[in-house]
């Protein structure tokens, strides 16, 4: 190691990012695990009655209530893609400041709003459009912060996409738990609800603190400004190579000095690729097929009331988390590997497992694996799975171009995640409507 470079002191750098990328997929995953709250909401008013954590699910419900999943998916995915496709062309015109902590404030708003709601009684219809905006907004500027990220993530060493991939499925774990708790407290859905916003609330406010801390750090400032004194280090030896050969310089130099967006994904294409078909596949059938599987051994026990939340919506969080967490230590297969993108491939294979579990209700297909036990051990791997392969591809694609290049890299990384988002969500009508 370069005796030159400061030490991560007390780890501080890496604990920023791994709040950061907390504070990237809390808001999203808060939504996503709160559906039992809003598809509450969304019940026609003469069957609403006193709805609790508790309270059993009905088996007709409103047009409102059975699309909420599907719509909610579309509505976060579709502007995440577009927010993520614009903040890679225009990162280096918006300063890093205004992207991140601008983004972060504004989600927080949001979530403020959305916790005052709860308290404001709102007919179906216009609580879900008002549901979805929220929705756009949260994911629109949650793609400009993700973007973000990755980019600053690649101006460092590889091991500081670590932090960025552990803190988002943390945040997926938090969610899920905080619901559980919700669950388990057996108070007015309205009432726990409440407290569960104003605790992402807190969350994001604890970002914003911590992104506020970054630019004091030692070794945060030695790699950005190194990199922001590469231009003039080129210039200098664009000069010299003026004087020795001007046709070599303005025919080989002038490329390396503005390499063009084509030029950096050429170099990061399989990376980009892997991503991107590893989050459609979890997309396209988490939770939009997993929230549907239905406990065979519950018997109407309090295994029914926590089956989805446990062993969808927790299981599935823990173990993506501790694969992004595991490549802190390990990163296994190489980036210049063929086994990597092959194995993401195989996870294909989910698709049709987790389609034939107890999904209730179906229409086409049998049930071949009715057991929890099934559902539960396919959820381990699938989620595993997609937390350490989509890893190691966000952290590979910045370091397979020059360093220049790796704040451009990391945030086409993040577009290419985000398309995978999309189509996934996209792709979860199909899988669903082929049940």
């Amino acid at each position: 190691m370069d005796p030159q470079v400061p030490k991560d002191k007390y780890n501080g750098v890496w604990l920023i990012f791994f709040m950061l990328g907390l504070g990237t997929l809390l808001p999203w995953n808060f939504f996503m695990t709160a559906t039992m709250y809003f598809t509450s909401r969304l019940a026609d008013p003469s069957s609403e009655a006193n709805f609790s954590f508790n309270a059993t699910e009905e088996d007709s419900r409103s047009v409102l209530q059975a699309k909420f999943n599907n719509v909610m998916t579309l509505c976060a995915m579709v502007p995440l893609l577009v927010f993520t496709c614009l903040n890679s062309v225009l990162h280096q015109r918006i300063p890093q400041k205004i992207r991140i902590a601008g983004s972060l404030t504004a989600i927080l708003v949001v979530f403020l709003l959305t916790a005052i709601l709860v308290k404001v009684d709102l007919d179906p219809l216009p609580f879900f459009i008002i549901t979805m905006i929220k929705i756009i907004c949260i994911n629109s500027f949650g793609a400009v912060l993700q973007g973000s990220l990755f980019g600053m993530a690649g101006l460092l060493p590889a091991s500081y996409t670590t932090p960025i991939m552990s803190g988002q499925g943390l945040a997926g774990t938090f969610a899920a738990f905080s619901m559980i708790c919700a669950i388990a407290s057996g108070s007015a859905m309205h009432d726990s609800a409440f407290g569960y916003f104003i605790t992402a609330c807190v969350v994001i406010s604890l970002a914003i603190a911590s992104y506020a801390l970054l630019p004091r750090l030692a070794f945060f400032q030695y790699y950005l400004e190194s990199q922001q004194s590469k231009p003039a280090e080129d210039e200098e030896n664009k000069m010299d190579l003026l004087k020795k050969d001007e046709w070599q310089k303005s025919a080989g130099d002038d490329d390396k000095q503005t390499p063009s967006i084509l030029a950096i994904f050429k170099k990061i294409w399989i990376m980009a690729f892997s991503v991107c078909f590893a989050f459609t596949i979890t997309i396209g059938t988490f939770p939009a097929i997993t929230v549907d599987v239905k406990s065979t051994i519950a018997d109407g026990g309090k295994w029914e009331l926590y089956f989805i939340p446990v062993s969808c919506f927790l299981l599935f969080n823990v173990f993506d988390w501790l694969g992004r967490s595991l490549t802190a230590v390990c990163m296994w297969p190489g980036k210049d590997s063929k086994l990597l993108p092959g194995l993401l491939v195989a996870r294909v294979i989910f698709v049709p497992l987790f389609m034939l579990c107890n999904v209730q209700p179906r229409y086409n297909l049998p049930v071949y694996f009715s057991h929890d036990g099934w559902f539960i051990a396919f959820m381990i791997l699938f989620a595993f799975s997609n937390g350490y392969l989509a890893s190691l591809c966000m952290c590979f694609g910045p370091k397979k171009v020059d360093a220049s290049e790796a704040e451009t890299a990391g945030a086409i990384m993040a577009f290419f995640l985000s398309l995978g988002l999309a189509l996934g969500a996209s792709l979860s009508f199909l899988f669903r409507a082929l049940v």
